[in-house]
């Protein structure tokens, strides 16, 4: 009855006032009288823009990006490029809209393109075969004063074949080192590899000259691989350097009376002493003299240490006695 009431008065009077004349309060009587929501539309398919470029448009526009004179170039530098030659194929965004549809939106600019190096392996079976050398720093006599110690070392042998002690590092000093050395051992042609790292003096067109001349092999540790020299690395820790090194005025040392050595790739090192009888003693005692006072230093940390536990000791029992 309240329904037909309201169906009733509802086009005279309104759905409100026919709600309040029959008694049902509005929000009742709309939900029982709520209908199901139409049936959603099927998505409607994009229309084509009328003024969108047709196929043979398209691939003039990717033939022109990917031209040899703009393949390495963005979109929008060919967009303006191509605009002071009075020609207009696209807007910006439909060139980037075409290289998505391609998967070609990328970095487009020439990248160099670097071949795995090669872990170097040096084979020495005699002295005078394989050298190493390298370049370290010495403290000097005043704050932040250093020298410059080029040192060359036979890998066969650990024999110090060479060396300079200079205020500056200079591929003019290198390069005069390995030649008054490679003069004096008498080296010849195709007899010797030398290798260093990638430093400046190592790597610059002075040394790498000579060495072309002189007909000597060379090669470089990988980039950013600090093991790859071992030989001269070890050589130089960074403290004693002097005590390895033979005085200039010793005489020359017969490298063949010594035993023969494994064939050792560059990648490890065995120690052995020095060929000089002089720098193996003061290397020796030089080793004895740190091991003595790192004896000395382990003692007093131990008595020091010692020390506090009985201090805390006593400490603790004086609280708890006059607890």
């Amino acid at each position: 009855m309240i329904d037909d009431a309201i169906t009733e008065l509802t086009p005279l009077v309104g759905t409100r006032k026919a709600c309040a004349a029959a008694g049902r309060a509005q929000a009742n009587h709309y939900r029982r009288h709520r209908k199901s929501p139409a049936p959603a539309r099927p998505p409607r398919e994009p229309k084509p823009q009328p003024r969108a470029l047709g196929a043979a448009e398209r691939a003039e526009v990717r033939a022109a990006l990917n031209s040899e004179e703009h393949v390495d170039k963005a979109p929008a530098a060919v967009y303006h490029e191509l605009l002071d030659n009075g020609v207009y194929l696209a807007s910006i965004s439909t060139m980037y809209r075409i290289l998505r549809d391609h998967d070609e939106v990328h970095e487009r600019r020439r990248h160099a393109v670097h071949p795995a190096r090669v872990k170097p392996e040096l084979v020495a079976t005699k002295p005078n075969m394989c050298w190493s050398w390298d370049i370290t720093k010495l403290h000097g006599p005043a704050k932040w004063s250093y020298y410059y110690l080029y040192v060359i070392i036979d890998i066969y042998s650990r024999y110090v074949v060479g060396w300079l002690i200079a205020e500056h590092e200079s591929a003019a000093l290198a390069e005069k080192l390995l030649a008054d050395t490679i003069t004096k051992h008498g080296i010849e042609a195709d007899q010797l590899t030398l290798h260093a790292d990638n430093g400046s003096s190592m790597a610059s067109k002075p040394v790498a000259f000579l060495l072309a001349d002189l007909g000597v092999t060379k090669t470089h540790s990988r980039p950013h691989t600090s093991n790859d020299n071992p030989y001269s690395e070890a050589q130089l820790p960074g403290s004693g350097q002097e005590s390895h090194l033979p005085a200039p005025t010793d005489p020359d040392v017969n490298l063949s009376i010594h035993p023969a050595r494994a064939v050792q790739p560059s990648g490890q090192y065995r120690s052995s002493q020095c060929a000089n009888s002089r720098g193996a003693r003061s290397r020796t005692a030089f080793n004895h003299c740190r091991a003595f006072l790192s004896l000395r230093l382990n003692r007093s940390y131990f008595h020091c240490a010692q020390r506090i536990r009985w201090r805390s000791m006593r400490s603790q029992r004086g609280f708890t006695l006059l607890g």
